[in-house]
């Protein structure tokens, strides 16, 4: 099939949720995320045309995005009584000391405004993830609640309104529903597209690799690295595909960010996220590495975790990127550095590393060198649906499918047996996602399989090099029943 065919199809079978890929990347609104340009791109292209939407967007964006640096001239607008519109990412907290709500406008740097109730009532998501959108603003001081000392426990700042940037379906069976129109592949490149990517300038092999990189996001408690080298796009799909993420680049990380802050009596990244991603993962810096590491592998083996009084449970995956040198051998990529030296202290452990459920090659994706050529020329699947998808299909089953198709061949252990099952089903989501429904082909569950078992044999190899004792050189195969 033509790219013009395959896009003439996406757009048949998603009607409003395909999303024209080119022309959200070929304009710099790098302050925005690219769901939030996606979605703004689409909505002024219905209104204007694609020959003057560019132009109308850009002066909305002119008129209504506010920098950080004018958070003050926006509050004397609102005190002089003016009502105040502007494109924010607004997120919620509910505060039942107070039997109110603390609300933060999280580009403007505005904490602990207050927000109208049907607001809430309208857009749950708010309380979830935060969302983007377009907020009506005004300052009112009289209804602002106070301590018994008369002090005012918020600012007196109220969001009125808000109108979403992201879309309202979440239905993951629009994706079961349109998979058996498509091929295999046209659906993988479906995909490639539907992440920013330009189909044409991979080979099914790196494909696959790129579509590896959301197991993650549509699978719980999985736990994954990619090593390759940089400008490959790896921090890109986590950034853009979804706002279900928490990317930490390098620096220093607490168990109080990650967990649960104690003093604050607040939840970390891992109990509010379906990700975290941890990026340049050399550089990454733990204040308390014997806690952290303790906790960080108990949370990789259970999904359970405690700090100070807290006990919970949670389904956040981790991804762990590192970036490596790698070489040319014939038409291929391959890596020239041991893994283990990627990894920060704390981690070169056979124990930490055990509990990865895959290492992905990122080693075999190439750079991303020209916009022109390996960014999307045409249509994918609107990435604020494409997020919620993900987010639905993380509570559904398809391990059983895995189970009842295909048997382990191998000394396999338990660890070798739950990844390989979490890796094929993620898989099978993003691939097959009606397979819950219409059964599977039996060539295409080989190909989720024969990856699902090389991203574990990977594992298996890296812990046989650091203790080939313990792990002995062995690969895993697989048989279908």
């Amino acid at each position: 099939m033509s790219s013009h065919d395959l896009y003439r199809k996406i757009q048949l079978f998603f009607g409003d949720l395909a999303t024209n890929k080119h022309l959200a990347s070929t304009r710099e609104y790098n302050m925005l995320p690219r769901y939030v340009v996606e979605h703004l791109v689409s909505e002024f292209t219905k209104l204007h045309g694609p020959a003057d939407y560019a132009q109308k967007l850009s002066q909305y964006l002119a008129t209504h995005y506010k920098e950080a640096r004018e958070k003050d001239k926006v509050l004397h607008e609102t005190m002089n009584g003016n009502t105040v519109q502007l494109i924010d990412e607004v997120k919620v907290e509910t505060d039942v000391s107070i039997e109110n709500y603390r609300t933060h406008l999280m580009n403007l740097g505005i904490r602990d405004a207050m927000i109208a109730k049907p607001v809430i009532n309208q857009y749950e998501n708010l309380l979830v993830t935060g969302m983007w959108g377009m907020a009506t603003i005004q300052y009112n001081p009289e209804i602002v609640p106070r301590d018994i000392k008369g002090e005012p426990l918020l600012t007196p700042i109220i969001v009125t309104e808000f109108k979403p940037f992201q879309s309202p379906v979440t239905d993951p069976n629009i994706l079961k529903d349109a998979r058996p129109a498509f091929t295999f592949d046209e659906w993988l490149d479906t995909l490639v597209n539907t992440i920013g990517l330009n189909h044409e300038r991979y080979s099914k092999r790196q494909k696959l690799v790129l579509i590896s990189r959301l197991i993650p996001l549509v699978e719980n408690n999985t736990n994954t690295i990619e090593l390759g080298p940089r400008a490959t796009g790896k921090t890109y799909i986590y950034r853009n595909t979804t706002y279900y993420t928490r990317i930490f680049s390098g620096g220093n990380i607490s168990p109080a960010v990650l967990f649960y802050h104690i003093a604050r009596r607040s939840l970390g990244e891992i109990a509010v996220k379906d990700t975290v991603i941890f990026d340049e993962i050399s550089k990454i810096k733990f204040s308390n590495p014997d806690e952290m590491m303790g906790k960080l592998k108990d949370y990789m083996e259970s999904g359970h975790y405690e700090r100070g009084p807290k006990k919970a449970y949670s389904t956040c995956s981790l991804v762990f990127m590192g970036n490596i040198s790698v070489e040319t051998r014939g038409t291929a990529y391959a890596p020239i550095e041991e893994f283990t030296y990627v990894l920060p202290e704390p981690m070169r452990d056979s124990a930490f590393i055990d509990r990865l459920n895959a290492v992905i090659p990122g080693w075999e994706l190439p750079k991303i060198s020209h916009s022109a050529l390996h960014l999307s020329k045409g249509y994918g699947i609107a990435s604020d649906y494409y997020a919620e998808a993900l987010h639905e299909l993380r509570k559904q089953d398809y391990q059983h499918i895995i189970q009842q198709e295909t048997q382990l061949i191998g000394n396999y252990t338990i660890r070798d047996e739950k990844s390989i099952l979490k890796t094929a089903s993620a898989l099978l989501k993003l691939l097959t996602p009606n397979a819950d429904r219409d059964g599977i082909a039996r060539d295409e569950l080989k190909q989720i399989m024969d990856i699902a078992v090389e991203y574990r044999n990977q594992v298996r190899e890296w812990l046989h090099i650091l203790q080939p004792g313990e792990f002995p050189k062995e690969k895993l195969s697989y048989k279908t029943n």
